[in-house]
């Protein structure tokens, strides 16, 4: 017995209901459709845009098994209108019952003109409560349907940016490769793409797993909240989501033309649930103490960067668009006493300056359990440990500190009370994943995920540090909305090995500035590398975004960073092209690193930016096409570091360990 449903444009989608099979035919080209497959006990999700054809079920653990909705005998239907942050759609959910089982409510979110829908799920338990610590919205049958024939990819991104860990793109040459929080799955010839990834993260960590099917032919792929593992950080397992009802992480699930312009929306979609911090004033450029001074730092050096800045850097273009420049202080700076740091700051003001200072929130250094804390002597640092199967837990040389811990609020307290007194106005935190790693249990009962806990500690942040700019250094990527900037990668300094690992995350991870105001490509150093090396590590700063720089600047330091510094950090075409905004690869599909980069700004220039990070010269057309301009008109291309134009329809040679930085504008 077949029965038929029409939809509302925009969300023609039928399923199963009981014995019964619904069929929903597209009112208007582009619609998705979502069609029960009785056969499979399956979700077939298809849309004409794109030749899009995937089965798709939700699963979790339950009382240590994996459920899936395969295992429920069918499901009801229900399709209403929704109105939220993403604006006016519809909503579909799909009911499944079962006398043994929890009540699985899935649903699927679908807006005008969008490429992709956003799927969640809940859990409700028949009676009390139910756990949960693996909750997967999207168990993809097979994922390259969506791709077609090519060179295709998938891509690798980490958790967080410690331990000079990378982004990689993988050609589909693999048997298992999980990616965490999201994956772009691509045609690196066509770009055509699928992008999948969680856009909540208040509880979960997710992660992408893709697995090849046992006959060869084909990837699983599923998108779970419930990742805890090495590259999450973990010891522990995920804790568990409890309650009578508990819900998984939103999924999004889109297949895009273009896989680069769904990393974007999938970071646009982040933003919409959990806005960015905003920043009013222009994107911060200047100095940071770590870059070679590191430890060296005292009071008379800062004043004298401070000065060097002012006399030599500043009236000769390095400076944002409010005419400011931030002077910041790494560790080292507690050797300051509180008035020699309330001098500094009055120093950077008179000199057009916004002083910078920088804190640990989540870690204790020294690894002294029974050591008092300074700010909270209630307590001792054993108090506040993070412990796995009693053990404190180390990372980096650090124990981790639990952020609901009432010491760690103290702290804050009084740590921001001194900030504040001295009038320091950006703050660098570091070490930040310290506080999401699970453990046994928080001080605070509520919390039950090491996610859960970072949120916890970063609201404190945000309390007591909120009219501070707020830059994370070590930090997991998600959540976002608590800072104004994250330093894409680890550290990185002077050579081409350090602009390579730079952009091997804005290569792959550019979207990210989508979640924040700035991307930070960390501090430039220049002393004791190549003038390519020099060239090549700006313009990795200019189209990361965040533009500072780390060189020793005062009276007894190096004279060749000085040299350099005025040669290469003055350069205006070049800063004016640092426009906040991380460029894009123009690839996908470097072995380890992208060397090509776009942005087209508001006026419709076109900023084309190639490295070189080998030892020999090389040369590549100008594939203006390739680069998203009419090869059939005719453009005036301009080298920003040689101040010359370049002809377009010459081949483009580049130095070893160098980048040629050019503009591309409509004669």
């Amino acid at each position: 017995m077949m029965k038929r449903v029409r939809f509302v444009p925009h969300l023609m989608i039928a399923v199963a209901m009981l014995l019964f099979l619904h069929v929903a035919h597209a009112a208007t080209p582009g619609d998705w459709k979502i069609v029960y497959d009785k056969t499979g006990k399956t979700l077939h999700l298809t849309r004409p845009s794109g030749n899009v054809d995937l089965q798709l079920f939700a699963s979790y653990k339950w009382n240590g098994q994996l459920i899936t909705t395969k295992d429920y005998a069918g499901g009801t239907l229900a399709v209403k209108s929704v109105t939220d942050a993403f604006g006016k759609g519809k909503l579909l959910q799909v009911t499944y019952r079962d006398e043994k089982l929890p009540t699985l409510v899935q649903s699927f979110y679908q807006y005008p003109g969008k490429d992709y829908l956003l799927t969640d799920f809940t859990l409700t338990a028949s009676s009390g409560s139910i756990a949960s610590n693996y909750m997967a919205p999207v168990n993809i049958v097979d994922m390259t349907p969506a791709l077609g024939k090519g060179d295709n990819r998938a891509l690798f991104v980490p958790f967080d940016n410690d331990k000079w860990i990378r982004f990689q793109s993988h050609p589909l040459d693999f048997n298992t490769l999980t990616s965490y929080e999201t994956t772009a799955v691509f045609d690196g010839s066509t770009r055509k793409g699928l992008v999948v990834g969680s856009v909540e993260h208040d509880f979960w960590k997710s992660a992408v797993i893709m697995n090849k099917a046992d006959n060869g032919n084909g990837y699983a792929l599923t998108c779970y909240g419930g990742a805890a593992d090495s590259t999450t950080r973990d010891l522990l397992p995920h804790g568990a989501r409890e309650g009578h009802l508990i819900k998984s992480p939103k999924v999004m699930l889109g297949v895009f033309s273009d896989w680069r312009t769904g990393m974007d929306a999938y970071g646009v979609a982040n933003a919409t649930i959990a806005p960015r911090r905003p920043w009013k004033k222009a994107k911060p450029m200047g100095w940071n103490s770590w870059g070679v001074l590191e430890f060296k730092i005292n009071y008379e050096k800062a004043l004298e960067v401070s000065d060097f800045f002012k006399e030599n850097l500043q009236p000769a273009h390095f400076v944002n668009g409010d005419g400011e420049l931030v002077i910041g202080l790494d560790s080292g700076w507690d050797k300051f006493t509180e008035e020699q740091l309330k001098e500094f700051v009055r120093h950077c003001k008179a000199n057009g300056q916004m002083a910078g200072i920088y804190w640990t929130p989540f870690t204790d250094w020294g690894k002294h359990p029974d050591r008092t804390i300074k700010e909270a002597p209630d307590y001792k640092f054993k108090d506040v440990y993070l412990y796995a199967n009693g053990q404190p837990q180390d990372l980096d040389g650090a124990y981790a500190i639990d952020p609901t811990h009432p010491a760690i609020e103290q702290r804050m307290q009084k740590v921001s009370a001194l900030f504040h007194r001295c009038g320091f106005q950006y703050v660098k935190v570091d070490f930040m994943a310290h506080g999401a790693i699970n453990a046994d249990k928080w001080y605070n009962p509520q919390v039950k995920s090491g996610i859960a806990a970072y949120n916890y500690g970063m609201q404190l942040l945000d309390k007591y540090f909120g009219d501070m700019y707020i830059n994370l250094s070590i930090a997991p990527i998600f959540p976002a909305q608590y800072a104004q900037s994250r330093r894409i990668a680890c550290d990185a300094w002077n050579k081409i090995k350090d602009t390579e690992y730079t952009l091997n995350a804005v290569s792959y991870g550019w979207w990210i500035t989508n979640i924040y105001q700035f991307n930070d490509a960390d501090h430039v150093v220049l002393q004791k590398a190549t003038e390519g090396e020099n060239r090549a590590r700006v313009t990795s700063a200019a189209i990361t975004g965040l533009f500072i720089t780390g060189d020793d600047f005062s009276k007894e330091g190096s004279e060749e960073g000085k040299a350099k510094a005025k040669q290469f950090l003055t350069n205006a075409e070049v800063n004016a092209a640092a426009m906040g905004r991380s460029y894009r690869p123009v690839e996908g599909t470097g072995e380890h690193s992208e060397d090509q980069f776009v942005l087209t700004d508001t006026h419709g220039n076109t900023y084309y930016a190639v490295f070189n990070y080998t030892e020999n010269e090389r040369s590549l057309p100008l594939n203006l096409e390739r680069l998203g301009l009419d090869p059939a008109r005719h453009y005036r291309v301009r080298d920003l570091w040689s101040h010359t134009d370049v002809d377009a329809t010459q081949t483009i040679s580049i130095p070893a360990k160098d980048v040629r930085f050019l503009q591309i504008s409509s004669k």
